[in-house]
């Protein structure tokens, strides 16, 4: 296998690959050989058609895609090891060359990682943040962990009431028609949720259990179903059961059973310190943003196109697999939302660059500033991660590649860098009006000159 560069403008290249001819005929034997027992031919047995009987009825190039995936896929890793370049986009492949006796020559055009030269880094202001938690708060975080603590009962003494969970059967017409998704059973419906169409769950309110109850509304207008936008429904509904939940006590014994404390005093100690505690570090994480984002306008790199692509491209995939979590797949999402991936991909992509920005002026910093990582810091990480993950880091250690060892590493510079920028970064007041906010500007300005 041979490789040649080409760098082309705004940090794109294009690699052409070359393999030996005899690597072409091997993977076409192979390819041959994986197809041959799906091959019907007249006066043969199926499998055991000749290569050469195939490619004369069908064509000289019958194996060829079969055979060129696999060699771009054998080819390219190595292709991009012998180039040197630092790539950082998906490739788009081009087959240039594909015929037997010759070599298989390929392109794949690639973005390359842009340099960066950076503005100020040391020093940037950042706004100082209120990390004061309210009696209010605490209250507001108690009365959440009631509502998680509270159990459900039936109620049997009162009709349907705004926040009741009411378990119906009910079945949808259109026209005097039932349509398709318009039935189901015992499902339960909190009332207020607005889970269901229009105004259905109002509908519920005051009905009793054991009652039968005629619901009229009306889909909306850019309803995912095409057929139902827009239409006045009738939902036949019976109301099976009325369940609601019930808060505990704000006492000792519930301090007891939430926490590892005796008293509520001492729990709603704990509350407080927890809320500063996240206060805290949201604070910084909002400050890190905005120190970064300073750094960023301050600073130059030429960013392609297929870069931010492909980090939109694994932004996406990252969603997709959390929801998959939850036993949505895709396409499900896509059909619900009335999306697209071409359409997700727009709504990702500002947040896509300013990640594509941040790493790489973090990454510079780092650089400039000779930040190493140690192997003690990686031991540091793998326990933390370990004791998250609830196993021994020793253990974790062993299932990690080097892939994974290489992306820890270069974490925890991005990691150190920010740390070191907000070490130096200076603190001031939020700016209340456009005055101040012009004063804070111009001062920001001859401090950075």
């Amino acid at each position: 296998m041979s490789v040649q560069v080409e760098n082309l403008e705004k940090n794109m290249a294009k690699l052409t690959i070359e393999v030996p001819a005899e690597e072409l005929e091997k993977a076409i034997e192979a390819a041959y050989r994986r197809q041959k027992n799906k091959i019907s031919i007249p006066g043969f047995r199926k499998g055991k058609v000749p290569r050469a009987m195939v490619e004369k009825m069908y064509g000289a190039g019958v194996f060829y895609e079969d055979a060129a995936n696999t060699l771009m896929q054998q080819n390219y890793p190595s292709a991009v090891d012998e180039s040197g370049i630092d790539i950082v986009s998906r490739p788009t492949i081009d087959i240039v060359q594909i015929e037997q006796g010759k070599p298989f020559i390929f392109t794949a055009e690639v973005a390359v990682k842009p340099e960066v030269t950076l503005g100020k880094y040391m020093g940037v202001t950042v706004t100082k943040a209120d990390t004061s938690v309210s009696d209010e708060e605490v209250e507001e975080a108690l009365e959440k962990e009631r509502n998680n603590n509270a159990r459900t009962i039936t109620v049997t003494d009162r009709p349907v009431a705004e926040g009741d969970t009411a378990v119906i059967d009910f079945e949808g017409f259109v026209d005097g028609e039932p349509f398709e998704g318009g039935k189901g059973e015992n499902h339960p419906l909190e009332i207020g949720s607005h889970t269901f169409i229009d105004n259905f769950e109002e509908q519920l309110v005051g009905k009793n259990a054991g009652d039968d109850v005629e619901v009229n509304v009306t889909f909306p207008e850019q309803y995912q179903a095409a057929e139902l936008a827009g239409k006045p429904a009738v939902f036949k509904v019976k109301i099976n059961e009325i369940k609601t939940r019930e808060l505990p006590e704000l006492d000792d014994e519930f301090a007891k059973d939430v926490s590892e404390f005796d008293t509520l005093a001492e729990y709603k100690d704990s509350v407080k310190k927890n809320l500063e505690e996240q206060k805290k570090n949201e604070a910084r994480r909002t400050q890190e943003d905005e120190a970064i984002q300073k750094i960023i306008d301050k600073s130059k790199m030429d960013i392609p196109e297929a870069m931010i692509d492909t980090q939109c491209e694994s932004m996406i995939e990252e969603f997709a697999q959390r929801i998959a979590q939850s036993g949505l797949t895709m396409e499900q999402y896509l059909q619900f939302s009335g999306t697209t991936i071409e359409g997700m991909k727009e709504q990702v992509r500002p947040e896509a660059l300013t990640r594509i920005q941040s790493s790489l002026v973090l990454e510079q910093i780092a650089k400039e500033e000779n930040i190493e990582v140690t192997d003690e810091d990686i031991d540091a990480e793998l326990e933390k991660m370990a004791k998250s993950y609830g196993m021994e880091a020793d253990k974790l250690k062993e299932y990690m590649g080097d892939a994974q060892k290489d992306s820890m590493k270069k974490e925890l510079a991005l990691s150190k860098a920010a740390d070191l920028i907000m070490e130096n970064a200076k603190e001031r007041a939020k700016a209340k009006s456009k005055k101040d906010k012009d004063a804070d500007s111009d001062a920001e300005a001859d401090a950075e000159e």
